[in-house]
């Protein structure tokens, strides 16, 4: 039987997304990259053939069926999904409309839900792993943003209780909290230069080593949480922030 491990990543695009999926493939893992535009996918895959490039908007109501459709005629299992892809979002308290909390919800929190629902079957036939990305924010505070920090929030908690749900099927579910990361979220939510210099300057006044991570950093925590030789650790949230979950 062959034994390579299919890797399912959302917002593979750029950041920790593309990392990620870079970082399994050097392991010889067929990995599946998800994301909404073709050409940062194409970015992604090059050099690396063990990438298969998937356009896809998760938001979208058919996209958890077709996106585990894919994979599986692709490469007939799936053993790792990587919960990457989110926005961050521009408004806070005082601006919040219906408008701009729905595409939050809809990406960050209601997207993976549906994609693990769907992934279910083929992670229970594997005994696979599941890996949410979530924020060092979610376990402090971040005002002015509070509703993106939520979204994270809930998808921890989601992890720590699907870790219990699942483990009779022989899955594990773990995720990592990154911190200031050197990727374009911010630019792709909206940001402008000012507002992105603050949130850094915010970032990293509260990163005890003094610098922002790079995505290479996280996808090696994603990577080793997913390993066969995590296989007694499920449930936990990995803070991979410098430090700044302690200030």
């Amino acid at each position: 039987m062959n034994s390579t491990r299919t890797v399912l990543i959302t917002g593979a695009g750029t950041g920790i997304g593309r990392a990620t999926a870079r970082a399994f493939a050097a392991e010889g893992a067929r990995v599946v990259a998800v994301g909404r535009r073709e050409a940062p996918l194409a970015e992604t895959t090059e050099g690396h053939p063990g990438i298969t490039p998937l356009p896809a908007d998760v938001t979208a109501e058919d996209a958890p069926a077709r996106i585990i459709d894919t994979v599986l005629d692709t490469h007939g299992r799936l053993d790792v999904l990587v919960n990457n892809a989110a926005i961050v979002g521009t408004e806070s308290l005082a601006t919040y409309t219906r408008t701009s909390i729905e595409p939050l919800l809809a990406t960050n929190l209601i997207a993976p839900v549906l994609l693990t629902q769907a992934a279910l079957p083929a992670l229970t036939e594997s005994r696979g792993v599941i890996v949410n990305v979530s924020t060092s924010v979610g376990q402090r505070a971040w005002p002015g943003n509070s509703l993106y920090a939520a979204t994270k929030t809930a998808l921890e908690l989601l992890t720590r209780s699907w870790a219990v749900e699942l483990a009779p099927r022989g899955i594990r579910v773990s995720a990592v909290a990154p911190g200031a990361i050197a990727t374009p979220i911010g630019r792709h939510s909206g940001f402008t230069p000012e507002q992105s210099a603050a949130i850094r300057e915010w970032q990293l006044a509260h990163t005890p080593l003094g610098r922002i991570g790079r995505p290479e950093e996280v996808a090696w925590a994603i990577t080793r949480l997913a390993a066969p030789d995590a296989s007694f650790v499920t449930g936990v949230v990995l803070p991979v922030d410098g430090g700044a979950v302690l200030t």
